[in-house]
């Protein structure tokens, strides 16, 4: 294995605007600066950062960064991203891929640049109020519900200021949590907001917020299975699932996963 620093061959990739840098990691080990890499203005730019490497048992292993540059829990929309593009660099079994991410394994189907990426089951959640659920789809969130089901409301609401409240809290603080907000528009389907620790802003899109949300709005509804539909500002994703006595299973996050371009670094 090689150690080298100097003209780092990475990809880019986004989904539903949630961006990300991709490294292949499995012949030379690179020195990375992270934090600098997805910098917008002296950077790449980018809402984290993915290494691919090989491991046993599985087509490939998921490390991923936030751009703060320190490791980090599961990224849904990085899971779909780093899959479409390891189906692109021929790991896949005709589309099809077992990986290992943060949280454990998961699977993943690629269909042309539409990626579905199985989340881990759900079995524990809080309802701290009518409006409010915390829960963990392998990275935890704070799922609150907007009673107004105003969608004026939800686009122009400070959702930086207010989330940081909640991040930021006593509650929060140490360990910190992802904070979404979310308007139910019409049955089974959402649209919502996220401010994700690790970035300490807004993104586009979260693709384990859209699955937390998602669930969140079947715990409110009591619904046994089905599908939800979720839109965010970088575009719209749906979460499928089923909800049995141990909890939420089989749940399903899908949407689209594009290479924007490559370059060395």
């Amino acid at each position: 294995m090689i150690l080298n620093s100097d003209n780092i061959p990475f990809v880019k990739y986004q989904g539903t605007g949630n961006d990300f840098i991709l490294i292949d990691g499995r012949f030379t080990e690179y020195s990375l600066d992270v934090s600098k890499m997805c910098d917008r203005r002296f950077g790449i730019g980018a809402d984290g950062l993915m290494i691919l490497k090989l491991t046993e048992g599985y087509d490939f292993e998921m490390i991923y960064y936030n751009s703060d540059g320190n490791l980090s829990s599961m990224c849904g929309n990085g899971g779909r991203c780093i899959a479409h593009w390891a189906n692109a660099l021929g790991l896949s079994n005709d589309g099809r891929l077992l990986f290992y991410a943060p949280d454990g394994p998961h699977e993943a189907v690629v269909e042309d640049n539409w990626v579905k990426l199985k989340m881990i089951d759900v079995q524990d959640w809080e309802v701290k109020s009518k409006d409010v659920i915390c829960m963990n789809t392998g990275s935890p969130h704070f799922v609150h519900f907007n009673a107004s089901n105003s969608q004026e409301d939800i686009n122009t609401f400070d959702l930086v200021s207010w989330a940081k409240g909640i991040r930021y809290s006593d509650e929060y603080q140490k360990e910190g949590i992802n904070v979404n907000r979310a308007v139910i528009t019409a049955e089974n389907a959402l649209s919502m907001r996220t401010y994700e620790r690790g970035v300490e802003d807004e993104t586009y899109s979260c693709g384990t917020g859209v699955t937390a949300a998602a669930l969140s709005y079947a715990i409110k509804k009591n619904l046994e299975r089905g599908e939800i539909h979720v839109s965010t500002r970088g575009g719209n994703l749906s979460v499928t699932f089923e909800h049995k006595k141990s909890g939420f299973v089989n749940i399903w996050l899908n949407g689209p996963a594009e290479f924007v371009f490559n370059g060395l670094y």
